[in-house]
């Protein structure tokens, strides 16, 4: 145990200023607290605080330019995370230092650490720290939402990836904002058990097809019907959305006085695109790859990206055009940065040749429907 000898050696070594007697010290008081704290009472637990935190501080201002001062900080953090009675005010002071390796070992174990102090930790530190925070074992609700509000991509996934982390409607709503963008976090969101089912829903309708085939191949047996179910709902629900009937009359009528003109070019259909004009996109990719409404419309409705492809290559359209155009195919979001890679691979291997054949054989086999209706 503790006595009053060893803090009055413990003030003795800080008066003499060796960095040598200090670690020393400082060892020796770590090694016989975790000696001996099973049997500690809260009055020692505290006396054993008060020398280590005398200690660190001493020790903190030679940690700035001696390694072996913080690599003692280090192991001290490592040693004290797991130990149930470890004195609470010197846990929140390793939290806070702004060296990983020091703050890391307590954010992510120690059980000294209060909801209180974790959510004051993820509005204060930095990416790291919140990271380590994210792998503890069990997180409450309250302090998701804190480490969410950062909006780092890296710390929602791992939360999202922590079946101990609790996340709130309110924290999921962050992640589904997210995934959007990150189909990585889609998947890993989409089969965490306590997922809302109606959230679940609004993922599966903005992800890709990519990321429903990944989402169900990773699904877990208890949430395959669930999931497969959805993304069955979400499928109509954006087939329904995309087959309403729509009049392209307007359109089809304005893009030809564009076109006879000369005003109708690639910048022009990037303009339509990117203002997610749906029929005056169809109508001008119709015009600039010599096709018709009917056999662009069922490509833009399509959940695949490579049949839209062809009519882009034939119209000899730019990479940054032809992405445009991949995304106005849906009122809203954008598609994740894996998904637009392969899509511009695939666009890359396409020949102009084998699109001009593909797209006459789509023309052969198109039906015209009502004139101005589709």
């Amino acid at each position: 145990m503790l006595d009053r000898s060893i803090a009055d050696e413990v003030e003795a070594a800080i008066r003499a200023g060796s960095a040598e007697k200090h670690l020393e010290t400082f060892k020796r008081v770590t090694d016989l607290f975790l000696l001996s704290a099973d049997g500690c009472n809260g009055e020692q637990i505290e006396l054993f605080g008060d020398v280590l935190e005398r200690l660190i501080r001493t020790i903190e201002i030679r940690a700035l330019t001696d390694v072996s001062a913080r690599i003692a900080l280090a192991e001290m953090s490592t040693q004290l995370a797991s130990v149930p009675k470890a004195p609470p005010d010197v846990i929140r002071h390793l939290a806070r230092h702004d060296e990983i390796s020091v703050a890391g070992p307590v954010l992510t174990e120690s059980a000294r650490l209060s909801d209180d102090d974790l959510v004051e930790l993820a509005g204060s530190k930095g990416e790291q720290h919140l990271l380590a925070i994210s792998g503890r074992w069990w997180l409450k609700e309250v302090v998701t939402d804190a480490l969410l509000a950062r909006h780092y991509p890296s710390v929602s996934r791992r939360l999202v990836n922590n079946p101990g982390a609790r996340v709130s409607a309110n924290g999921y709503a962050v992640v589904l904002a997210q995934a959007e963008s990150d189909p990585e976090l889609a998947v890993d969101m989409g089969i965490r058990v306590d997922l809302p089912a109606e959230l679940r829903q609004q993922l599966l309708r903005s992800a890709t097809e990519a990321v429903r085939s990944r989402l169900l191949s990773r699904a877990p047996p208890h949430l395959f019907e669930e999931i497969r179910s959805a993304i069955a709902a979400a499928s109509a629900g954006a087939g329904r959305e995309m087959a309403k009937v729509r009049d392209f009359q307007a359109a089809r009528h304005f893009v030809d006085q564009l076109n006879k003109s000369g005003q109708l070019h690639e910048a022009a259909l990037l303009g339509f695109a990117k203002q997610r004009k749906y029929e005056e996109t169809v109508a001008a990719l119709a015009v600039l790859s010599q096709s018709t409404v009917d056999v662009i419309r069922p490509l833009m409705q399509s959940l695949r990206d490579d049949g839209i492809l062809i009519p882009c290559r034939v119209a000899g359209l730019g990479w940054d055009t032809v992405a445009a155009v991949l995304e106005s195919r849906f009122a809203s979001g954008a598609m994740g940065p894996h998904e637009l890679a392969k899509a511009k691979g695939a666009f890359a291997k396409l020949t102009l040749e084998n699109a001009r054949r593909l797209l006459r054989f789509w023309q052969v086999r198109s039906t015209p429907s009502a004139p101005g209706i589709n």
